[in-house]
């Protein structure tokens, strides 16, 4: 599997993955499960995870998949693996707040290195190109055409008037003490894997989450910031967020432009 092969496959099941999200989120209502975890899961989940699974698996038979919706591909070990999450945000999905993301990333030695974030409800869809270089494609967004793209890079960050985004359905005191050690300009809240985007593009400095994750959450929005020149790394000593983790679950972190003055947790 060359880069050249991926980056194809995994924008377009993205894209049909969230035809299949959009069509039950626009339809007039759709069950609400939880699993064992307490987390929501919907019909969506399971059709956008179906799509994409089996998409990968007949294009890369031979590299390992870790998916969210399939309990099995979690027991598997290694560092090298695709890792899906078909729907970020379910929250976001079952309130209708559009904030949500499709998700899907290549983990090459622990680093995710390619990877693509797709919010059907707003038209928005970020990935990294075969050279490493991220960009957000703008347009029709159509399956087997490429519209325009725009490389992204993160901001030069202002230390004295920061730009700070953080979970909309996850935010704590934990977060707001963190948050206080900065010269904060603004806040934004936003839903899902959105907040390594906004990151990505400039619209944001960083991204502290005080909180649990696993591995398919952040794979690909950590591929799609790499990608513009931004950083992930642990909360509790900065060093670099690695991936195959046992049960892929997640320390806190911070996602941030390198221009960010980091202060200690």
């Amino acid at each position: 599997m060359t880069y050249d092969d991926l980056i194809p496959v995994i924008r377009k099941l993205a894209l049909e993955a969230g035809d299949k999200i959009m069509e039950i989120y626009n339809s007039d209502d759709f069950d609400v499960k939880v699993k064992s975890d307490d987390s929501p899961v919907t019909a969506a989940d399971e059709a956008a995870d179906a799509l994409i699974s089996d998409g990968l698996r007949a294009a890369f038979p031979d590299v390992m998949l870790v998916t969210e919706e399939q309990a099995a591909t979690h027991s598997t070990t290694g560092k090298t693996f695709l890792i899906v999450d078909p729907l970020d945000g379910t929250k976001e999905f079952v309130h209708r707040r559009g904030d949500f993301t499709v998700n899907i990333a290549l983990v090459e030695d622990g680093v995710p290195t390619r990877g693509v974030v797709y919010a059907p409800a707003k038209d928005r869809m970020f990935y990294t190109q075969a050279d490493g270089q991220t960009v957000e494609e703008t347009g029709a967004l159509d399956k087997d055409t490429v519209g325009d793209v725009t490389p992204l890079s993160v901001a030069a960050s202002d230390n004295s008037a920061l730009m700070v985004v953080a979970s909309k359905s996850h935010r704590d005191q934990a977060t707001d003490d963190y948050i206080n050690k900065y010269a904060v300009k603004d806040m934004k809240s936003a839903g899902s894997s959105l907040k390594f985007c906004l990151v990505a593009t400039g619209e944001a400095d960083i991204y502290p989450r005080v909180g649990r994750t696993m591995e398919w959450d952040t794979a690909a929005g950590h591929a799609v910031l790499t990608g513009a020149g931004g950083m992930v790394v642990r909360f509790d000593d900065h060093s670099p967020l690695e991936y195959g983790k046992d049960g892929y679950a997640n320390p806190f972190f911070i996602a941030y432009a390198p221009s960010v003055d980091l202060k200690p947790a």
